[in-house]
Formats: C-alpha cells, structure tokens, sequence
C-alpha cells in the first residue's frame, strides 16, 4: 500500500512537472520582468502597491504560460522532427494534447476577464493582442508559411511592458512604446542568431525561417541591419528623458559592442555564432537594469 502510494506519488509529480515545462517558464519569467519595466515607468520610477503588482503578475503569468501551452500543443507534429524539441512532453505523447488543448484555454480566458476586472479593461485588451499575435498570427498562421514569421512574433513578445504601463496608468503613453520599439527591435538578431543554429533543423521540420528560406549570409546580413536600427532606438529612453546620462553611455557602448560582434561574424566564416544569442540577452538584461536604475 505504501509503495502503491509512492508510486503514484511520483507519477503525479512527474505529470506536473510536464505541464509546468509545457509553460515555458523561462518565458515567462521574461514576461514578467519586461512587464515590471513597465510598470515602474508607468509609475513614474515608484512601484505601485502590492495588490496591483500582484494581480498583474498573476494574470499575466497565467495568460503567457497558456500561450506558450497552447503554441506547444500546435506544434508537437514540427517539434518531434527537431532535435531541440523532440523530447517535449507532447511531442513525446507523455501527456494528452487534448488535456493541453484545454488547460490552455482555461489559463487564458479567465486570465484575461480577471485581468479587465481586478486590474482594467485596457491592461488585458492588450494582453489579449499579444496572446493572439503569439498563438494565432505567428504560430498557427505564419510560422510554417512565411520567413517573415519571427518579426510578427516579435511584436508579440515586445507587448509586456505595455502590459505593465498600462496597468498603472491606464492608458498607452510615450515611455510604454519606447520600450515596445526597443523589444521589437532586439527580438530580431536574437531570433535570427538561434535560427542560424538549428537552420537544418527548421528545415528538416519545413519551417521557412530567414536561413532557411535565404540562406546563410542573408541572414547575416540582416542581423547587422538590426543591430545597427537598435543603436538607433536604444538612445531613445535617453532623449525622451525616461534614464539620464549613465543609461547613454551604457545603451552606447552595449550597442556598439553588439553591433561590433554581429558585423565581425559577418565577414567571419562561420555558419553560426552561439556567443551572438548569449550576447543578446546579456545585451536585454543590462540595458534595462541600467534603464531603471538610471531612471529620471
């Protein structure tokens, strides 16, 4: 009896454990740091009371881990061909993808009407635009069809810090697009340096991504332009006055220095350059520390 207990026990928590990497948790952490961005600019550098954050967070994190089941659950046919995928739950058949298909939804949608009721209906109107530009625009109507896929999937996952402005203002100002633009930008030669990686991979699954469907140097190429777009908008916080001198020069040396490396491995021989996507998120993580810290 004992054993049986313990048995099914483990079963249980190796069922949740399932569920909970089907969430993508890393994602979502992401989401919910991205958001706080926002929501300490919206507030004008002071966090708002605890109930706010709270519900915002808990909401926003229900919404983005459906989301993310949801794209899994779409996904588990191209996922079992891609060996960086190929031991997801689904894609492996340890959990049941109709089980998935409405644990999803029963994340987002009551999600999204607490969200218009304990925070306000603009917060998850918003939210609703990125749940559905990352679930249906990118994942189910793009993703197998088009190269352009990951720059519609961008601007979904640029929407967290409007998610976060929004909830304390209660309208989409000047700083909340700053910060959109920002992440829409970078999304792109932190996208495009994974997808040189796993090109064959993408192909083997038939999914059209930039080095897929034109190759090697194109791509190259186009993780320079934007980069060089990102020196751009990265001045921006500093010019509309959200982050004072520091935050310049930190936005202008990190940039340089991103821009630096992407265009060394343009001319370089390689196919790929993993230390390009390490560096992107060492480049997110600094600049919007220094972002905040250096806030005015």
């Amino acid at each position: 009896m004992i054993e049986q207990a313990i048995s099914q026990g483990a079963r249980i928590r190796s069922v949740a454990l399932d569920y909970y990497q089907l969430a993508k948790p890393n994602i979502v952490g992401l989401t919910l740091v991205a958001a706080l961005t926002g929501i300490y600019f919206g507030n004008h550098g002071v966090l708002p009371h605890w109930s706010m954050i709270f519900w915002t967070f808990l909401t926003l994190g229900l919404a983005t881990a459906g989301s993310c089941m949801l794209n899994n659950y779409y996904d588990r046919d191209i996922d079992r061909l891609m060996k960086r995928t190929s031991r997801r739950p689904l894609a492996v058949g340890l959990v049941d993808g109709r089980k998935v298909l409405v644990l999803s939804l029963a994340l987002i949608i009551p999600s999204l009407v607490l969200m218009a009721w304990l925070v306000n209906p603009l917060t998850a109107a918003v939210t609703m635009v990125g749940v559905l530009g990352y679930t249906v625009v990118y994942t189910m109507m793009m993703k197998r069809t088009t190269p352009w896929a990951n720059q519609f999937g961008g601007i979904a996952g640029a929407v967290p810090p409007m998610v976060g402005y929004a909830a304390v203002t209660g309208e989409l100002g000047a700083a909340a697009w700053i910060l959109f633009i920002i992440m829409v930008v970078w999304q792109q030669p932190h996208a495009l340096s994974l997808a040189l990686k796993y090109r064959e991979e993408y192909a083997r699954a038939g999914v059209p991504v930039i080095p897929v469907a034109h190759g090697v140097a194109a791509t190259k190429q186009r993780i320079v332009i934007y980069n060089m777009a990102l020196l751009g908008v990265a001045l921006m916080p500093y010019f509309y006055g959200m982050a004072g001198g520091y935050y310049l020069a930190a936005a202008i040396v990190l940039s340089l220095g991103f821009l630096g490396h992407s265009i060394k491995f343009l001319f370089s021989d390689k196919d790929y350059d993993i230390r390009l996507f390490l560096n992107s998120i060492f480049y997110f993580i600094i600049l919007f520390s220094v972002m905040v810290i250096d806030s005015v």
